[in-house]
């Protein structure tokens, strides 16, 4: 059976983005069946998504969330068997993308696919290698068994690209409705306690990538342990992020020692502030509201926080 495919993109001033961005989307799925959802962009995309076909609705920037934001999206399109995500800097390589990702779901067990991001041209060395080191070549179906082997690596998975079988979400409760980020892991994590199966498309590619300044990165990995603070069953049912993490520190020093030496001492402190971010974000219910907005690089999470 045929099924119906939708994607669904939230939007904030996507002008700067919009000409590599919407032609390749419009190349890959049908400009009417795209919903994108825009908070109140002030650079004219609403008006380059009704020209380019695409359905959209708007919602107060203030009322924007992750996870919420993306619910809302799902619940919108009632007809569709598989709703694929992006963001609006997430280029799609080709117009097979999505048919690559989406044939995932020729098998009944799997409840959502993510593809693979490569970095996007011109990344510096750091920005590359975490694109490289996260999306490998070789396109994996991960279940609940993978657990005990690949543990919080099994729940991995990126909405800047990927797509959910829309009654495995629905079954699942759908998207968290408040989170900070994280909404795509809190997922994973859920569908595969649930029994269903995820599925890594390395043939389905992107271009993203982010060039964080080290402050970011300090402020992303806050909200990081934030999300493991206040869910705290992810790490109690799939253990602990910081195997990866020294992976990763590890593959990064490889990868710089081979490309580019004079970056490791940058690479050396961009973990050492990844790390006291982290530790911060896991303690938020200690620190006041003040310096969550500091720390955090989705301040505005913490406006609604307080409502």
């Amino acid at each position: 059976m045929k099924l119906s495919v939708y994607a669904v993109v939230p939007t904030l001033n996507a002008a700067a983005d919009w000409a590599r961005f919407a032609p390749i989307l419009s190349d890959c799925i049908s400009p009417r069946l795209v919903l994108i959802l825009d908070s109140s962009s002030h650079d004219g995309t609403p008006e380059l998504a009704r020209t380019a076909g695409f359905a959209i609705r708007n919602i107060p920037r203030a009322e924007f969330n992750h996870g919420g934001t993306r619910q809302f999206g799902i619940e919108l399109l009632s007809d569709a068997d598989v709703v694929v995500f992006l963001t609006q800097d997430a280029i799609l390589a080709d117009a097979t993308a999505i048919n690559m990702l989406i044939r995932a779901f020729d098998d009944p067990t799997v409840g959502a696919a993510y593809g693979r991001q490569l970095p996007r041209p011109g990344a510096e060395p750091i920005e590359a290698h975490a694109r490289l080191f996260n999306y490998g070549q070789q396109s994996v179906v991960r279940s609940i068994a993978d657990r005990e082997r690949l543990g919080f690596k099994s729940i991995f998975i990126s909405n800047s690209f990927a797509a959910y079988r829309r009654t495995a979400l629905l079954a699942v409760g759908g998207f968290p409705k408040h989170v900070i980020f994280g909404e795509d892991t809190v997922v994973a994590g859920k569908l595969l306690l649930s029994g269903w199966k995820i599925a890594y498309t390395a043939e389905a590619e992107v271009y993203h990538s982010h060039s964080y300044t080290m402050t970011q990165e300090f402020r992303r990995y806050f909200d990081i342990g934030v999300l493991h603070a206040r869910e705290g069953w992810l790490r109690r049912e799939f253990g602990s992020a910081g195997g990866e993490g020294m992976r990763f520190v590890r593959s990064e020093l490889s990868y710089l020692w081979g490309h580019c030496k004079w970056l490791i001492p940058d690479a050396l402190s961009r973990t050492c502030l990844k790390w006291i971010g982290y530790r911060l974000g896991r303690i938020e219910n200690k620190l006041n509201i003040r310096w969550k907005r500091m720390f955090s690089l989705h301040a505005s999470f913490w406006h609604e926080d307080q409502r």
